[in-house]
């Protein structure tokens, strides 16, 4: 079995390169510094979106799909910093050469990695072998590397299904559910900020799991679509996802299984 490496990721604002970015003085909070950029994006754009660069990485969840099994974690703050969280990542990517899959991946996810990891200093490769690297097998990278976007090694589900085409775009919150499986559970994208002021990251960190969950059952959902699983192999899956995760036993997956009709 190739392994699968499924990956969310959640971020706050930037605090730190607003104030550099806008020569802001030093008494202004935490808080003000990023409504300052809000209302900014909001005169601009009409919401308060922050660009990608200015968009500070808190969490990664993974789920890794091996045929030794499957494991779900985190690289997050406050345990780790945001350099040490991305090259993490990278260095995952770098170990397994996996298969990885995103929703909306190479929209946001991605970009906002490239950016911060800049930032940082990390090293990634790997991931950024376009078939000239030095590898036994570069020279297949040429023709499937995570960069491209019709290049299957990096899966946007969320970009695939909609033909590339935006308009065409569907929430993975909608599917999830359209298709039987939990969903989102109390928290959204949009809460992370606030969440993150109050010190909740640990809360930040399960709704990241339960998202990136969601992701691999749309993933093999997708796979069965394409005939790669039958009805019988994805929901023989669909059963060991459940074990797995009762067998972790944490609250948020008592909850995901107990919401899991």
């Amino acid at each position: 079995m190739k392994p699968v490496l499924v990956f969310d990721i959640e971020t706050i604002p930037d605090v730190a390169g607003l104030r550099r970015l806008n020569d802001l003085p030093g008494e202004l909070s935490d808080d003000e510094v990023a409504e300052l950029a809000f209302q900014q994006r909001r005169a601009k754009t009409g919401n308060d979106f922050l660009q990608l660069h200015l968009q500070r990485v808190v969490a990664i969840s993974c789920v890794l799909r091996t045929s030794e099994g499957l494991k779900v974690w985190s690289l997050a703050e406050p345990e780790q910093g945001e350099g040490e969280i991305i090259q993490r990542f990278f260095d995952g990517i770098e170990k397994f050469t996996p298969q990885i899959v995103s929703w909306n991946g190479s929209g946001f996810d991605l970009p906002v990695l490239h950016y911060r990891g800049m930032l940082h200093g990390v090293s990634a490769p790997r991931y950024w072998d376009l078939g000239d690297g030095d590898y036994a097998d570069s020279r297949d990278f040429k023709w499937n590397n995570y960069i491209s976007r019709y290049h299957m090694r990096h899966l946007d589900l969320m970009d695939l299904l909609a033909l590339y085409n935006p308009r065409a775009n569907a929430p993975l919150d909608d599917l999830a559910k359209l298709y039987g499986f939990p969903g989102k559970l109390g928290m959204d994208g949009g809460k992370v900020w606030e969440a993150w002021q109050a010190g909740k990251s640990a809360e930040i960190r399960d709704y990241c799991e339960t998202d990136v969950i969601n992701t691999y059952l749309v993933y093999n959902r997708f796979r069965r679509l394409r005939g790669e699983l039958t009805a019988a192999e994805e929901g023989a899956e669909i059963d060991f996802v459940k074990a797995q995760l009762a067998k972790i036993g944490a609250p948020h997956w008592q909850e995901f299984l107990a919401a899991w009709h």
